[in-house]
């Protein structure tokens, strides 16, 4: 005997088989539809290849090396950043050709450091900057046409590279000595090391000028072939051994008072990343950027009072005559690139934006000194006068 319900599943069955037909067709069409997505998946991430211009122990490297977890983190593992420090690949002044070339995928550096390239680089940081700091720099950079600049200049020599200036630097040290700089004189034939437009700027008060990398100063200052130096800050400084060989730091100069750092990738590679990962590398060029002045107030100011509990330096304030005599170095030194345009074109950009900029900045910030003094003045003065 047939059960009813037998019977009406027998009547189903076509159906059920059409259905499961039809399951499997749909299953091999997903299947083939889902196939780039799996081989994109294989594909694996993208893995560039960079260098700093800086030496491993230097803080600047760890700085470039924060930069790139940032990077590597916020794309979940889609881009890998590997950083390799100064000379692993290319000298640190060759930094720019290795990645316009293709050689290197990106590199951290400064944008002095192409100066041979382009003079008006200099204005990114190697000079006073119309008295910004290097964060408002950073402003006029952003919002005030330094950035289509700097596009515009890197066109002009050729240079294959997408750059993010980011990072503001503290005030520069005017350098270390074998003793106090007192007046502009002092400086008459001493061997120096600086960069950039400063190079005119120390040579004008009689120095004679070696531009080097920074992970050679110290070593030609001990084998005497420099008598005094400049590099950074009290962090770099330290790792790089200045307190071996000086006891002597003039604080406060207008050669470098406004610079930052310079991330930059070759220019094919990075217009071939997709637009999303490009969107995540421009944010965190600016997270990295917070980070880094975070960073450098807690470990400069450490670094700044051990140097002078462990090591004996003592620092001193550059003289108001010196700080004077750079402005007027400097002027003259911009005179003489007057016959490049994009000099004339970003200075002129800069002191316009400097000049509301500043006074909008002298005149809302309230000087920090009195509050300084007020609760600390008793445990710790200033730097002295020399």
């Amino acid at each position: 005997m047939i059960k009813k319900q037998d019977v009406k599943q027998k009547e189903a069955s076509p159906t059920r088989r059409k259905f499961l037909t039809g399951a499997a067709a749909a299953t091999t069409g997903a299947a083939i539809a889902g196939f780039p997505m799996i081989a994109k998946a294989q594909a694996g991430p993208i893995s560039m290849r960079w260098q700093s211009t800086w030496p491993a122990k230097d803080i600047f490297h760890e700085y470039a090396l924060d930069f790139a977890k940032k990077v590597n983190d916020m794309t979940g593992g889609d881009l890998k950043i590997e950083v390799l420090p100064a000379g692993a690949v290319v000298p640190a002044f060759g930094l720019l050709d290795a990645v316009s070339k293709g050689t290197l995928d990106g590199g951290h550096g400064v944008l002095v450091y192409h100066y041979g390239k382009q003079n008006a680089l200099a204005l990114w940081g190697s000079g006073p900057a119309y008295g910004m700091d290097a964060n408002m720099l950073l402003s006029w950079h952003k919002y005030g046409g330094g950035k289509e600049l700097l596009t515009k200049l890197y066109a002009s020599i050729g240079a294959n590279v997408v750059s993010f200036p980011y990072a503001p630097m503290p005030t520069q040290p005017l350098g270390w000595f074998k003793k106090p700089i007192t007046k502009a004189e002092d400086f008459k034939g001493l061997k120096f090391r600086t960069v950039g437009i400063s190079i005119d700027v120390f040579t004008a008060l009689g120095a004679a000028v070696n531009a080097l990398p920074g992970g050679e100063i110290v070593p030609a200052m001990d084998r005497g072939l420099l008598d005094a130096a400049e590099f950074n800050n009290a962090s770099s400084d330290r790792l790089l051994g200045f307190p071996d060989v000086s006891k002597v730091c003039m604080l406060q100069s207008f050669h470098q008072n406004a610079e930052q750092f310079e991330i930059m990738f070759n220019k094919t590679k990075f217009d071939a990343l997709p637009a999303k990962m490009k969107s995540i590398i421009e944010n965190a060029v600016e997270a990295a950027s917070q980070d880094m002045s975070w960073k450098a107030i807690h470990r400069y100011s450490q670094d700044y009072i051990e140097m002078q509990q462990k090591q004996g330096v003592k620092f001193y304030k550059t003289p108001d005559a010196v700080l004077q005599r750079q402005l007027t170095g400097y002027d003259t030194a911009a005179a003489k690139r007057k016959d490049n345009p994009l000099f004339v074109e970003i200075e002129a950009s800069q002191k316009a934006f400097a000049e509301r900029a500043v006074r909008w900045d002298l005149d809302t910030n309230v000087n920090r000194r009195m509050a300084y003094n007020h609760y600390f003045g008793k445990q710790a003065a200033p730097a002295k006068k020399s």
